[in-house]
């Protein structure tokens, strides 16, 4: 070839470049969709959001809009309209999937397009989600353009204002915002994209101070919802937005490795992956990989779970005395075709065996108010807890909108995953780091109430058992809890519901990780003639205190009884304190007002000042407390007592830190009821009598009460709903934020803190915790039950802090266990005609002693030496 002609080829070649770079430059910000071709799946990708996620899907090369419904919308992640003023552009090539004579016809203008500048109440693109109010821009399906107010709208620029209904088969909608004098000129122009040509333009004017926000794609029909069958159906191809009002990153995208959670007991690691809904094409399985001096290894590899789509994975053999680095990689397949590969990384914290303090965060009921919560997640990465106790109502059925869709299992699940996928958001960088503990309550396997009755099948939620069938509860399940340490029992309940109660040993502490929902009776079905609706007792003349205790009727059942009894007598591995995880509290700590015959007046109760009380409630029967039944209460307390147990719970939404009470008042242990993450449902305790023995200048809801179902309760602090003139109300005004717990070694101490959700813990002018708290409890307050008499005392030399065990000989029951502090111990009991056994020593070893037939001491110098 010529050199002449070289150097015409390289020109021309260079030229091509420059004018794409210059192509390129003119698109700040670009933003351009990419589907792969070979994947079909309902997840659209990282840099989208899809309300709801089971009405959207990737096929062929494109997104497509399945269900025809009100507001069915995508969000781009990944770019926003920021405040400063510049252009911005979006440009969308749109198909009809539904015929239009298919379906019925909608009932009010139906339309496709855009959403943007959408916001919502928090300044954050991930509230906008769902909270988010933005502009539309759009073609009905009768072909009219619209910015703003669905209205015909003149043409500009000598085009129509519409274009004709069959267009929509295969037609692109460009929009343009250009500033103009303080606001915005918004053009939105429909071409034909197989020649370009414009067929229709319409331009409006938008106040410019309230342009910012998300941008979407929406397809929206007003019927309530036609569904799969619907005329709002679509699918879109090169979604691409650019200019210099967009902001964001890459950073923002979410997926497809969504977020992790971790357990480490008995140096076996158990670590579930969430990933997206996965389709035809994707990769299968998840690796995990380990940080080894200098390199990465790889310990394992976990298949994605089909309806969850978790990856677990257990790794035994783990060395819990140090940090360990992991990351999770997962390959996703894109638009070219080539798999790239994801990373998520983390640590494995060690052990914390050798701190004096174990810090435990606890947290409950998380409806969507307030998400992505970022004040929450600032305030308790400032505590730095060492592990997080998740205690249910993960998610509500309203979180996120929509309402709830039940069947067909494969769109419940689908239903479901998007609710939870915002739990994950929220707390995914707090649980990749560290320990979690999540166990579902009635809400999370949508239940307003839950009486599980062994897992049975159930109609209505007051027959007891399950109405979502057991593949969907097994699902939830795996969400939430494949990560915690293997079950003490895995048999099945009834339909084959698998369990989780089991017991986490960190830091030194066993915690009893329980499931207060799966075992327990319902109340109407148990208790006929007191006409429960709802766990409300309806009958005027049946009284609960006295005649709800039905034989019939369980709470934790059996087997998690026989659990707790091992739990409580297991103090091996050096273990120095127990704690109990569960749902809800032992007692029905809250009132209502006088003509009250249910909760459904919570909601409608007025929010009082701080110095107010309500001088007419009662106290109440709820059996969806704990309180009931009250044979199975006293008979969970009665196991948690024998190992000095402290008790976090939550579900009731009322703040409270309270003593058990069996047979007489502060009998059994301390139980703490966090306050909820966000509040929609406000319960209160003002109780119309007060509370006897007091601390001077308690509260008078404070103190020895019964409560609604006669049980003993001791009440140390409150958190009353309160006026706090805090914005948005219904956020701070409902006693919402967490719970902290710190356990020391050394003293043997509980504190126990409160913590709103608006007080920043490093700045005291925000606020401090809930009035009453924080609060110190001993060990030993967690069985402060008057002791008949003593044994002699123990004096052990060899070995310090051994285990102690006291054994009722008569019965062969053990009265408790305890590793005592120091060397010696007068043990307590409660039969001064019995005998009794002792052991002591390092429960595991060959460094146990025991002794038997002894008796009660009447000389209190008398001493057992014991030499190790």
């Amino acid at each position: 070839m010529p050199r002449s002609k070289i150097f015409l080829l390289a020109a021309l070649v260079w030229g091509a470049l420059l004018t794409a770079a210059q192509a390129e430059d003119d698109r700040p910000n670009l933003f351009a969709s990419a589907w792969p071709s070979d994947v079909q799946r309902v997840w659209a990708g990282p840099e989208y959001w899809a309300n709801r996620l089971q009405d959207w899907r990737i096929a062929d090369g494109r997104l497509e809009c399945i269900f025809s419904g009100p507001d069915r919308n995508i969000h781009l992640l990944t770019r926003q309209l920021g405040r400063d003023s510049g252009e911005f552009h979006m440009r969308v090539r749109l198909n009809r999937l539904a015929r239009p004579e298919e379906g019925p016809a909608p009932t009010g203008p139906a339309w496709v397009g855009f959403r943007f500048a959408a916001r919502g109440p928090f300044d954050d693109y991930r509230d906008s989600l769902i909270r988010g109010q933005g502009i539309h821009a759009g073609v009905t399906l009768t072909g009219n353009l619209f910015v703003g107010k669905i209205e015909r709208s003149a043409g500009v620029d000598d085009l129509p204002g519409s274009v004709a209904p069959d267009a929509l088969e295969d037609l692109a909608l460009e929009l343009d915002g250009r500033p103009e004098e303080g606001n915005y000129a918004i053009t939105l122009t429909a071409t034909d994209p197989r020649t370009e040509r414009p067929l229709a333009r319409i331009r409006q004017s938008v106040e410019g101070d309230a342009l910012w926000g998300n941008v979407a794609l929406v397809c929206h029909e007003p019927r309530r919802a036609s569904g799969l069958k619907g005329p709002v159906r679509f699918g879109f191809h090169d979604w691409q937005v650019w200019g210099a009002k967009f902001e964001g990153g890459d950073d923002q995208a979410f997926g497809p490795i969504l977020f992790v959670q971790y357990t480490l007991t008995h140096d076996i690691l158990k670590m579930t992956a969430q990933m997206p809904p996965i389709g035809t094409g994707d990769a299968r399985a998840v690796r995990f990989d380990i940080r080894d001096a200098d390199r990465w290894k790889t310990a394992g590899w976990a298949t994605i779970d089909p309806l969850a789509f978790t990856a677990t994975f257990r790794v035994q053999g783990w060395d819990s005395t140090r940090d360990v680095p992991y990351r999770l990689v997962y390959p996703l397949r894109q638009a070219d075709g080539r798999c790239a590969e994801h990373e998520y990384t983390g640590t494995v914290r060690k052990d914390p065996v050798d701190k004096e303090t174990l810090v435990v965060a606890g947290f409950s009921c998380k409806d969507d108010t307030g998400f992505p919560n970022e004040d929450v997640v600032t305030h308790v990465r400032t505590h730095d807890p060492d592990l997080m106790l998740f205690v249910g109502d993960q998610i509500y059925e309203r979180v996120a909108g929509y309402g709830v869709e039940r069947a067909p299992v494969d769109r419940a699940c689908l239903d479901y995953l998007r609710k939870w996928y915002l739990w994950g958001w929220t707390f995914g960088t707090l649980t990749r780091n560290r320990p979690s503990v999540t166990i579902p309550d009635d809400h999370d396997v949508y239940h307003g109430n839950l009486w599980g009755a062994g897992g049975r099948p159930a109609e209505r939620q007051d027959d007891g058992g399950y109405t979502m069938p057991p593949v969907w509860v097994r699902m939830v399940e795996r969400t939430q809890t494949s990560h915690l340490p293997d079950p003490y029992d895995p048999t099945p309940v009834a339909q084959g519901i698998g369990v989780y109660y089991t017991d986490l040993r960190w830091g030194g502490v066993s915690f009893a990780i329980l499931e207060d929902r799966k075992f327990k009776s319902s109340p109407t079905v148990t208790v006929p003639e007191g006409q429960v609706v709802n766990g409300w007792f309806q009958n005027p003349d049946f009284d609960p205190a006295t005649q709800a205790d039905v034989e019939e009727a369980e709470l934790l059942g059996e087997r998690q009884l026989r659990f707790l009894a091992d739990w409580a007598a297991d103090w091996s591995d050096g273990v120095w304190m127990k704690m109990v995880v569960s749902q809800t509290i032992f007692a029905n700590v809250a009132t209502l007002p006088s003509d009250a015959t249910s909760d459904r007046v919570v909601k409608s109760l007025k929010i009082h000042d701080p110095d107010d009380y309500p001088p007419d409630d009662k106290l109440v029967a709820d059996a969806d407390s704990n309180g009931w039944p009250q044979s199975g209460r006293n008979a969970a307390l009665r196991e948690i007592r024998k190992a000095f147990a402290f008790h976090l719970a939550g579900d009731q939404h009322l703040p409270s830190t309270i003593h058990y009470g069996i047979d007489a008042w502060k009998d059994a242990g301390v139980g703490f009821c966090v306050p909820a993450i966000a509040n929609l449902f406000p319960r209160r305790w003002f109780p119309p009598t007060p509370g006897a023995n007091r601390a001077e200048g308690a509260p008078r809801y404070t103190g020895d009460f019964r409560d609604g179902f006669g049980n003993h309760v001791t009440v140390y602090a409150v958190a009353n709903p309160r006026d706090t003139s805090r914005e948005p109300a219904k956020l701070y005004d409902l006693s919402t934020g967490y719970g902290i717990v710190r356990l020391n070694r050394d003293a043997r101490t509980i504190r126990v803190e409160c913590w709103p959700r608006f007080a920043d813990p490093r700045d005291p002018s925000t606020g401090g915790q809930y009035t009453g708290w924080p609060l110190e409890f001993t060990q030993a307050d967690n069985y402060s039950r008057t002791p008949a008499g003593f044994l002699p005392k123990i004096s052990v030399t060899g070995m310090t802090d051994p285990v102690v065990q006291v054994v009722h000989e008569p019965t062969g029951q053990i009265v408790y266990t305890l590793r005592i502090r120091g060397t010696e111990y007068r043990p307590m009991i409660f039969d001064l005609d019995a005998t009794y056994t002792l052991h002591v020593g390092e429960p595991g070893t060959n460094r146990m002693q025991t002794i038997e037939a002894v008796r009660p001491a009447t000389d209190d110098g008398k001493t057992i030496g014991l030499n190790f």
